[in-house]
């Protein structure tokens, strides 16, 4: 019954995502056609208008708008004329993907690995060192950290490719950039997590037992400190989703970010939202994933919805 409530507010959510997000494009002012607006006579702005059904009323365009979305038809891009935007997405989801993925997993793994070494180094060097990388990773931008990685790591040093897009050396310094932040916030978060759960009884009464520290820091310290990094999932995968628009402009990466920045200059309204609707429901649905997620890591949580 839980799973049904979740998907029928997965779909409310996603309409009203899509609704005002058709609001805001049309409270913009100005004309999609403004830069051609000089240069082309007005009967066949008015025939281009009429083929992106512009010259009909707002609720009709509504109307259109959401029956194409049900049919999972996104619409024509206007800038791109051989192009729909389901295609540019398709094109643009292989490298957004990949570097999105990356980066999640670059920053739970060494989050979690670095959140680890400063709980078992509580007031050591290697504690104070790890959190001195999670403050630089916190007070840093992407954007401001991924020209940086540009400078040094591709110009200067060489030692990765920049501008350009096809082996995975190409992914290490976006990736990198899109990480350090979240990965940042996760290494804080499982250390302070890591030094509760050592106080709390169960610890004591295992390593009365005899168990050996490996086993106490595996079964009890990590697997208990997760659960605030699972809350933080959702949050961060949205943090490195968003940070990809940015990033994928800065590093020339062929996504659907960039896309969605270069729609938002010449104002082609059907990828703005086209991106916006398809970012929302990758979002949406990773939510949901991680909801479900809480019973794997700790079976004394039951997905239940209220009154059950």
């Amino acid at each position: 019954m839980y799973i049904v409530k979740r998907l029928f507010t997965m779909v409310v959510t996603l309409w009203i995502i899509a609704t005002l997000t058709f609001v805001m494009m049309h409270l913009i002012p100005g004309d999609p056609f403004a830069t051609d607006a000089k240069m082309l006579p007005e009967d066949i702005l008015e025939n281009m208008r009429a083929k992106y059904n512009l010259d009909k009323p707002l609720a009709e365009q509504y109307f259109l708008y959401l029956k194409d979305l049900v049919h999972l038809d996104l619409g024509p891009s206007i800038q791109s004329k051989t192009r729909d935007v389901n295609t540019l997405i398709a094109e643009g989801f292989g490298p957004s993907a990949l570097l999105g993925i990356q980066s999640l997993v670059m920053a739970i793994v060494l989050g979690i690995g670095l959140g680890v070494i400063a709980a078992l180094n509580h007031n050591r060097i290697l504690d104070y060192l790890s959190m001195f990388i999670a403050i630089i990773g916190i007070s840093v931008p992407s954007f401001i950290l991924a020209p940086l990685l540009i400078k040094y790591f591709g110009v200067e040093w060489g030692i990765f490719p920049v501008a350009s897009w096809g082996t995975w050396q190409h992914t290490v310094l976006p990736s990198f950039a899109l990480a350090l932040g979240p990965l940042a916030i996760i290494a804080r978060f499982v250390r302070a997590s890591m030094l509760e759960v050592f106080n709390q009884n169960y610890i004591k009464t295992a390593e009365s037992k005899g168990l050996s520290s490996f086993a106490i820091v595996v079964r009890h310290g990590i697997r208990n400190a997760l659960i605030p990094v699972i809350s933080f999932i959702g949050p961060l995968f949205a943090a490195i989703i968003t940070g990809t628009f940015v990033i994928e402009k800065i590093f020339a990466i062929p996504g659907i970010g960039k896309y969605f920045v270069d729609s938002i200059f010449n104002r082609d309204y059907p990828v703005i939202i086209g991106t916006t609707i398809f970012y929302s429901l990758i979002l949406i649905i990773t939510l949901f994933i991680i909801d479900l997620s809480y019973r794997f890591i700790d079976p004394r949580i039951k997905i239940t919805s209220r009154g059950e």
